[in-house]
Protein backbone atom coordinates (compact mmCIF):
# COMPACT_ATOMS: atom_id res chain seq x y z
CA UNK A 1 0.00 0.00 0.00
CA UNK A 2 2.90 2.35 0.78
CA UNK A 3 4.25 1.85 -2.74
CA UNK A 4 0.82 2.61 -4.22
CA UNK A 5 0.67 5.91 -2.33
CA UNK A 6 4.21 6.75 -3.40
CA UNK A 7 3.43 5.99 -7.06
CA UNK A 8 0.28 8.13 -7.03
CA UNK A 9 2.14 10.98 -5.32
CA UNK A 10 4.79 10.72 -8.03
CA UNK A 11 2.05 10.81 -10.66
CA UNK A 12 0.60 13.97 -9.07
CA UNK A 13 4.04 15.61 -9.20
CA UNK A 14 4.45 14.61 -12.85
CA UNK A 15 1.05 16.13 -13.66
CA UNK A 16 1.93 19.34 -11.84
CA UNK A 17 5.36 19.55 -13.50
CA UNK A 18 3.66 19.55 -16.90
CA UNK A 19 0.90 21.92 -15.83
CA UNK A 20 -1.78 19.23 -16.14
CA UNK A 21 -4.94 19.43 -14.03
CA UNK A 22 -7.55 16.93 -12.86
CA UNK A 23 -9.74 18.30 -15.66
CA UNK A 24 -7.09 17.31 -18.20
CA UNK A 25 -7.02 13.80 -16.73
CA UNK A 26 -10.82 13.68 -16.81
CA UNK A 27 -10.82 14.57 -20.51
CA UNK A 28 -8.20 11.91 -21.25
CA UNK A 29 -10.15 9.20 -19.40
CA UNK A 30 -13.64 10.37 -20.45
CA UNK A 31 -14.64 10.77 -16.82
CA UNK A 32 -15.94 13.69 -14.76
CA UNK A 33 -13.55 15.86 -12.79
CA UNK A 34 -15.15 14.84 -9.43
CA UNK A 35 -14.58 11.18 -10.38
CA UNK A 36 -10.90 11.89 -11.01
CA UNK A 37 -10.53 13.72 -7.69
CA UNK A 38 -12.18 10.80 -5.91
CA UNK A 39 -9.96 8.32 -7.77
CA UNK A 40 -6.81 10.09 -6.60
CA UNK A 41 -8.14 10.62 -3.07
CA UNK A 42 -9.00 6.92 -2.74
CA UNK A 43 -5.68 5.99 -4.38
CA UNK A 44 -7.49 3.49 -6.56
CA UNK A 45 -6.39 3.72 -10.19
CA UNK A 46 -6.60 0.74 -12.53
CA UNK A 47 -3.52 -0.22 -14.52
CA UNK A 48 -5.34 0.65 -17.75
CA UNK A 49 -6.15 4.16 -16.51
CA UNK A 50 -2.66 4.63 -15.12
CA UNK A 51 -1.22 3.69 -18.49
CA UNK A 52 -3.54 6.18 -20.23
CA UNK A 53 -2.47 9.00 -17.89
CA UNK A 54 1.20 8.16 -18.54
CA UNK A 55 0.48 8.29 -22.27
CA UNK A 56 -1.01 11.76 -21.79
CA UNK A 57 2.21 12.80 -20.03
CA UNK A 58 4.36 11.19 -22.73
CA UNK A 59 5.80 8.84 -20.11
CA UNK A 60 6.28 5.10 -20.03
CA UNK A 61 4.91 3.42 -16.92
CA UNK A 62 8.43 2.15 -16.26
CA UNK A 63 9.66 5.76 -16.31
CA UNK A 64 7.02 6.74 -13.74
CA UNK A 65 8.19 3.92 -11.49
CA UNK A 66 11.79 5.06 -11.95
CA UNK A 67 10.73 8.61 -11.03
CA UNK A 68 9.12 7.24 -7.84
CA UNK A 69 12.35 5.47 -6.93
CA UNK A 70 14.48 8.52 -7.73
CA UNK A 71 12.32 11.17 -6.06
CA UNK A 72 14.37 11.04 -2.88
CA UNK A 73 17.48 11.71 -4.96
CA UNK A 74 16.29 14.96 -6.56
CA UNK A 75 18.85 17.69 -5.98
CA UNK A 76 18.02 21.03 -4.42
CA UNK A 77 21.44 22.62 -5.03
CA UNK A 78 24.65 22.10 -6.94
CA UNK A 79 28.08 22.36 -5.34
CA UNK A 80 30.17 25.49 -5.73
CA UNK A 81 32.48 23.61 -8.10
CA UNK A 82 29.55 22.41 -10.24
CA UNK A 83 28.12 25.91 -10.47
CA UNK A 84 31.54 27.22 -11.48
CA UNK A 85 31.72 24.60 -14.25
CA UNK A 86 28.33 25.74 -15.54
CA UNK A 87 29.03 29.45 -15.48
CA UNK A 88 32.44 28.93 -17.10
CA UNK A 89 30.81 27.35 -20.17
CA UNK A 90 28.06 29.66 -21.43
CA UNK A 91 26.68 27.04 -23.84
CA UNK A 92 26.37 24.44 -21.08
CA UNK A 93 24.82 27.05 -18.79
CA UNK A 94 22.30 28.02 -21.48
CA UNK A 95 21.24 24.39 -21.93
CA UNK A 96 20.91 23.93 -18.15
CA UNK A 97 18.73 27.02 -17.73
CA UNK A 98 16.62 26.04 -20.75
CA UNK A 99 16.03 22.60 -19.26
CA UNK A 100 15.10 24.17 -15.92
CA UNK A 101 12.49 26.17 -17.86
CA UNK A 102 11.12 22.88 -19.25
CA UNK A 103 12.26 23.41 -22.83
CA UNK A 104 12.33 20.28 -24.96
CA UNK A 105 15.32 19.06 -26.97
CA UNK A 106 13.77 20.38 -30.20
CA UNK A 107 12.80 23.71 -28.56
CA UNK A 108 16.45 24.36 -27.68
CA UNK A 109 18.04 23.41 -31.02
CA UNK A 110 15.30 25.24 -32.96
CA UNK A 111 15.96 28.40 -30.96
CA UNK A 112 19.71 28.36 -30.37
CA UNK A 113 22.68 27.55 -32.58
CA UNK A 114 23.31 23.98 -31.40
CA UNK A 115 23.69 20.88 -33.56
CA UNK A 116 21.96 17.73 -32.33
CA UNK A 117 25.37 16.20 -31.58
CA UNK A 118 26.61 19.16 -29.51
CA UNK A 119 23.26 19.34 -27.73
CA UNK A 120 23.50 15.70 -26.66
CA UNK A 121 27.06 16.32 -25.51
CA UNK A 122 25.88 19.14 -23.22
CA UNK A 123 23.01 17.01 -21.92
CA UNK A 124 25.37 14.14 -21.10
CA UNK A 125 27.58 16.53 -19.12
CA UNK A 126 24.50 17.69 -17.19
CA UNK A 127 23.53 14.05 -16.70
CA UNK A 128 26.88 13.41 -14.97
CA UNK A 129 25.96 16.20 -12.53
CA UNK A 130 22.67 14.34 -11.88
CA UNK A 131 20.99 17.55 -13.05
CA UNK A 132 18.86 15.74 -15.62
CA UNK A 133 18.26 12.45 -17.36
CA UNK A 134 18.24 12.05 -21.14
CA UNK A 135 15.51 9.57 -22.06
CA UNK A 136 14.63 7.73 -25.25
CA UNK A 137 13.62 9.98 -28.13
CA UNK A 138 15.75 12.83 -26.78
CA UNK A 139 13.25 13.55 -24.03
CA UNK A 140 14.66 15.39 -21.03
CA UNK A 141 13.78 14.71 -17.42
CA UNK A 142 15.06 17.39 -15.03
CA UNK A 143 16.20 15.90 -11.71
CA UNK A 144 15.88 18.93 -9.46
CA UNK A 145 13.46 19.36 -6.59
CA UNK A 146 10.74 21.99 -6.45
CA UNK A 147 12.84 24.06 -4.01
CA UNK A 148 15.97 23.95 -6.19
CA UNK A 149 18.00 27.14 -5.90
CA UNK A 150 21.40 28.44 -6.88
CA UNK A 151 23.88 28.78 -4.03
CA UNK A 152 23.59 32.06 -2.08
CA UNK A 153 26.46 34.27 -3.25
CA UNK A 154 27.66 31.34 -5.35
CA UNK A 155 29.17 31.53 -8.85
CA UNK A 156 25.82 31.62 -10.65
CA UNK A 157 24.17 34.13 -8.33
CA UNK A 158 27.19 36.42 -8.70
CA UNK A 159 26.98 35.99 -12.48
CA UNK A 160 23.30 36.94 -12.47
CA UNK A 161 23.92 39.86 -10.12
CA UNK A 162 26.44 41.27 -12.56
CA UNK A 163 24.07 40.81 -15.51
CA UNK A 164 21.15 42.28 -13.56
CA UNK A 165 23.13 45.46 -12.90
CA UNK A 166 24.48 45.74 -16.45
CA UNK A 167 21.57 44.42 -18.53
CA UNK A 168 18.33 43.90 -16.62
CA UNK A 169 18.05 47.47 -15.34
CA UNK A 170 19.04 48.96 -18.71
CA UNK A 171 15.37 49.63 -19.41
CA UNK A 172 12.77 52.31 -18.82
CA UNK A 173 10.38 49.54 -17.64
CA UNK A 174 7.57 51.15 -19.64
CA UNK A 175 6.97 48.37 -22.15
CA UNK A 176 4.24 45.73 -21.93
CA UNK A 177 5.19 43.04 -19.44
CA UNK A 178 7.58 45.36 -17.58
CA UNK A 179 7.14 46.92 -14.16
CA UNK A 180 9.55 48.55 -11.75
CA UNK A 181 8.56 49.95 -8.36
CA UNK A 182 10.93 51.27 -5.75
CA UNK A 183 9.48 51.89 -2.29
CA UNK A 184 11.37 53.15 0.73
CA UNK A 185 10.01 53.28 4.26
CA UNK A 186 10.96 53.11 7.92
CA UNK A 187 10.01 49.61 9.09
CA UNK A 188 10.43 47.73 12.34
CA UNK A 189 12.23 44.35 12.30
CA UNK A 190 8.87 42.56 12.72
CA UNK A 191 7.33 44.39 9.77
CA UNK A 192 10.41 43.63 7.68
CA UNK A 193 9.95 39.94 8.54
CA UNK A 194 6.31 40.06 7.42
CA UNK A 195 7.31 41.57 4.07
CA UNK A 196 9.90 38.80 3.62
CA UNK A 197 7.23 36.16 4.28
CA UNK A 198 5.01 37.71 1.62
CA UNK A 199 7.91 37.78 -0.82
CA UNK A 200 8.35 34.03 -0.26
CA UNK A 201 4.64 33.55 -0.97
CA UNK A 202 4.94 35.58 -4.18
CA UNK A 203 7.93 33.53 -5.30
CA UNK A 204 5.90 30.37 -4.68
CA UNK A 205 3.05 31.71 -6.83
CA UNK A 206 5.56 32.60 -9.55
CA UNK A 207 6.80 28.99 -9.55
CA UNK A 208 3.23 27.64 -9.64
CA UNK A 209 2.44 29.77 -12.70
CA UNK A 210 5.61 28.54 -14.38
CA UNK A 211 4.49 24.94 -13.81
CA UNK A 212 1.02 25.67 -15.20
CA UNK A 213 2.47 27.34 -18.31
CA UNK A 214 4.94 24.51 -18.95
CA UNK A 215 2.36 22.73 -21.12
CA UNK A 216 2.09 25.69 -23.51
CA UNK A 217 4.11 25.63 -26.75
CA UNK A 218 7.37 27.52 -26.59
CA UNK A 219 6.11 30.32 -28.86
CA UNK A 220 3.40 31.10 -26.30
CA UNK A 221 5.91 31.69 -23.49
CA UNK A 222 8.70 34.20 -23.06
CA UNK A 223 11.63 34.44 -20.68
CA UNK A 224 10.55 36.35 -17.60
CA UNK A 225 12.83 37.53 -14.81
CA UNK A 226 11.51 38.85 -11.53
CA UNK A 227 13.88 40.55 -9.11
CA UNK A 228 12.51 40.98 -5.60
CA UNK A 229 14.75 42.34 -2.87
CA UNK A 230 14.49 43.96 0.52
CA UNK A 231 17.23 45.14 2.88
CA UNK A 232 17.85 47.76 5.55
CA UNK A 233 19.53 50.41 3.43
CA UNK A 234 20.02 54.12 3.13
CA UNK A 235 21.61 56.02 0.26
CA UNK A 236 25.32 56.31 0.93
CA UNK A 237 25.07 60.06 0.30
CA UNK A 238 22.47 60.27 3.08
CA UNK A 239 24.35 58.02 5.48
CA UNK A 240 27.47 60.13 5.12
CA UNK A 241 25.50 63.08 6.50
CA UNK A 242 24.44 61.24 9.67
CA UNK A 243 25.80 62.10 13.07
CA UNK A 244 28.02 59.29 14.32
CA UNK A 245 25.82 58.54 17.30
CA UNK A 246 22.79 57.98 15.03
CA UNK A 247 24.37 55.23 12.91
CA UNK A 248 22.38 52.05 13.54
CA UNK A 249 22.58 48.40 12.66
CA UNK A 250 19.53 46.28 11.89
CA UNK A 251 18.66 44.00 14.82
Amino acid sequence: MAQTSSLINTLKKALKAQGKTYLDVADALNLSEPSIKRMFADEHITLKRLDRICEMLDLELSELILMMQDNSDLISQLTKEQEQDLVSDIDLFLVAVSCLNRWSFSDIIDTYDFSEASMRQHLRRLEKLKFLQLLAGDRIRVLVSRNFAWLPDGPIQRFFNQKIQNEFFASSFEQQGEKLSVITAMLSPSSNAIVQQRIERLLGEFSDLEAEDARLPINKRFGTTMVVAIRPWELEAFEERRREDTLKTFK
